[in-house]
């Protein structure tokens, strides 16, 4: 009767760690998920993302902010961050 015990509670302890490990996992990546940025950008914008040839640097190598003048890149940009570089600032603003 003793071995049935200890067979039982090493038994309880497995699935309890298997269960706390998959319950961990499922939280972490929901945590993980939730953390990243999640846009659905206009078609011309991502193409401008992808293509190298149409992104112009966001700062070049003197430091100081040059802002993205690409008419596709525009059109993705909201008023709030065009006005943002107009003011010569790096955009803080999607």
């Amino acid at each position: 009767m003793n071995r049935l015990k200890a067979a039982a509670v090493a038994a309880g302890i497995a699935a309890s760690g298997l269960a706390g490990g998959m319950i961990g996992a499922v939280v972490t990546g929901a945590s993980a998920a939730a953390n990243t940025v999640s846009v659905a950008p206009a078609a011309a914008t991502v193409a401008a993302a992808t293509s190298p040839s149409t992104a112009a640097p966001a700062a070049p190598a003197s430091g100081t902010f040059t802002p993205n003048e690409n008419a596709t890149h525009e059109a993705g940009e909201s008023a709030a961050r065009e006005a943002q570089e107009n003011a010569g600032q790096m955009p803080t603003v999607p």
